[in-house]
C-alpha cells in the first residue's frame, strides 16, 4: 500500500477495487488518472497530478494506464487520454469528469469535492 500524498499505480481491476473500498471505507474521494505512456498530455499533467496527491492527503490518487488495464478504462468510458474520474462511496461522481490536461480545473475540482483537510479533535 501505498503512503499517503502517493499516487497509486493500478495494474489490475482488482487493485482497482480494493482502493475504491478502501476510499469508502475512509470516507475519502478518490482521484483517478486515466493515462497512456504514449500520451504527451499525459506526460505534461503528471507532476500536477503528483503534486496534488501531495497536498491532499484526505484524497486516494489512482493512476490507470488505460493500455495495460483495459477493464477499469472502459468501466469509465474513456475514450480520451488523459481523463480524470472522480470516485466517492463507490460510484463516480460523473459530473465531475475532466477530458483533457486542463490543469486549473483539475486544481479546482479536487479542491471542491475533496474539501479541507479534517482536522484532528485535541485531547
Amino acid at each position: 500500500m501505498a503512503k499517503e500524498g502517493e499516487v497509486i499505480a493500478i495494474h489490475s481491476v482488482e487493485e482497482f477495487d480494493a482502493q475504491v473500498r478502501i476510499g469508502k471505507e475512509m470516507s475519502k474521494v478518490i482521484v483517478v488518472d486515466f493515462t497512456a505512456s504514449w500520451c504527451p498530455p499525459c506526460r505534461f499533467i503528471a507532476p500536477i497530478f503528483a503534486d496534488l496527491a501531495k497536498k491532499n492527503h484526505h484524497a486516494i490518487f489512482l493512476k490507470v494506464d488505460v493500455d495495460e488495464v483495459q477493464a477499469i478504462a472502459a468501466r469509465f468510458d474513456v475514450e480520451a487520454m488523459p481523463t480524470f474520474a472522480f470516485v466517492r462511496d463507490e460510484v463516480e461522481v460523473s459530473s465531475h469528469k475532466i477530458v483533457g490536461a486542463e490543469k486549473d480545473r483539475l486544481i479546482q475540482l479536487v479542491s471542491e469535492l475533496c474539501g479541507p483537510v479534517p482536522s484532528t479533535p485535541k485531547a
